[in-house]
């Protein structure tokens, strides 16, 4: 009877110490993003959001009585990269879930790899319109976003030099990448609705420093106004390229025209310039106010000014929706966190917005075309466009399904 006793009691405690092993184990997460090179301004950002909600998570409780572990590569903004990363996070890592994507090329690449293990991905950063319709001809679909999509900015961007300042004569300057490439396509199309077409379009490549080629033509083409596609360090390189012509239209484009690398490198030449924005640095609510001190204090106690707002906002928010999923689903199986996004609950209190059932089985997009507002770049930071986006930021809009200004997805 001892014998037996004693070997119930190395069993037990086999048990338990597994069953504490099993406790303390973290749920991994992907955080997949540019960390250095041109993107990186908007790949740290969002790491630093994304670290900054794990964070403040972990030291509630965590989730499923389970702390979060942030697993991060930089994807160097290179397609092979972030396929060898996405890879490398299934099979290596086993992560729950994954977060980040800031390059268009990055995410299509990449993300098919988590489809096919049905991992659920949250792009907060990329906006091309094909990243949440890439699988649209798969029964089920595993790639979510919480960022305007391109579908959204487009027709925000033509109606503001179309309609709102009343320009006609429109160049579009998009760089190569698919990026650049499928926003320009959407800008096209948003004009081909106002009856608008582009006096100029023209191409640039990505570490291009001399624009005057394409910014020549587009001036010979009698254009009023430069709608732009591309991100920070090109952007510079346009607006300085403007200064050294002597022709200064306003420039208006995509939300990377925020950028830090792009207001600092194009300086005054810069000044003007403006584009959608999903969140800018002010803080209008106790919740982005205690986002943006928090922020600047842990990873930037010597600067003002976040690298790039949207990103760390969107990044961050990311993780507080994720975390949500898990925690309705109570598992960290794929195909249920998943299932869990596509019907969220409990609202989740973001900083771009308060997250009220922002996904379904059909729409993967957090974001719709009521929530970006207009920033524009003035004494070196991003403002608030028009005072009434500022009046009403207090209030913050939450998702409409029925918002205007999305073009519809065509494979």
């Amino acid at each position: 009877m001892t014998m037996r006793f004693a070997k119930l009691a190395v069993a037990t405690a086999v048990l338990g110490l597994a069953g504490l092993a099993n406790a303390a184990d973290t749920i991994k997460i992907g955080v997949a993003g540019p960390f250095t090179g041109g993107s990186s301004s908007m790949g740290v950002s969002m790491r630093d959001g994304v670290r900054l909600a794990i964070t403040e998570i972990n030291a509630a409780g965590g989730v499923l009585g389970r702390k979060l572990e942030a697993v991060e590569r930089d994807d160097e903004a290179k397609n092979e990269r972030g396929v060898q990363i996405a890879q490398e996070l299934i099979s290596k890592e086993k992560v729950t879930a994954t977060v980040g994507y800031i390059n268009t090329g990055v995410a299509l690449a990449s993300q098919r790899f988590f489809q096919e293990a049905k991992i659920p991905v949250i792009n907060n950063v990329a906006t091309g319109s094909l990243v949440t319709h890439q699988f649209d001809d798969q029964p089920e679909n595993y790639v979510f976003r919480n960022a305007a999509h391109d579908s959204i900015q487009a027709p925000m961007i033509v109606e503001e030099a179309v309609s709102r300042r009343g320009y006609k004569k429109v160049a579009i300057l998009a760089d190569s990448t698919n990026y650049g490439q499928l926003g320009r396509d959407d800008l096209e199309k948003a004009l081909a609705l106002k009856g608008v077409k582009a006096v100029a379009v023209e191409k640039f490549n990505i570490k291009d420093v001399d624009m005057t080629a394409q910014l020549l033509k587009a001036k010979q083409a009698g254009a009023e106004v430069v709608l732009t596609y591309g991100i920070g360090p090109e952007l510079a390189q346009i607006a300085n390229g403007m200064t050294k012509l002597g022709w200064k239209v306003p420039m208006i484009g995509s939300w990377t025209l925020s950028m830090a690398n792009f207001i600092d490198n194009a300086g005054p030449g810069g000044e003007g310039a403006r584009m959608p924005q999903t969140f800018l640095q002010e803080p209008t609510t106790p919740k982005r106010q205690s986002f943006i001190i928090n922020y600047l204090k842990t990873f930037s106690p010597k600067n003002a000014r976040i690298d790039s707002p949207v990103s760390a906002a969107q990044g961050y928010d990311s993780i507080y929706l994720l975390a949500a999923a898990i925690n309705q689903a109570k598992s960290t199986d794929g195909p249920k966190i998943k299932a869990a996004l596509e019907d969220l609950k409990t609202p989740v209190d973001g900083v771009v917005t308060t997250y009220n059932k922002p996904f379904t089985a059909k729409d993967h997009e957090a974001i719709t075309a009521n929530i970006p507002v207009f920033g524009e770049v003035k004494g070196q930071r991003v403002v608030y466009a028009y005072p009434e986006d500022q009046k009403v930021a207090s209030q913050v809009r939450v998702k409409d399904a029925n918002a205007k200004g999305a073009l519809v997805i065509k494979k």
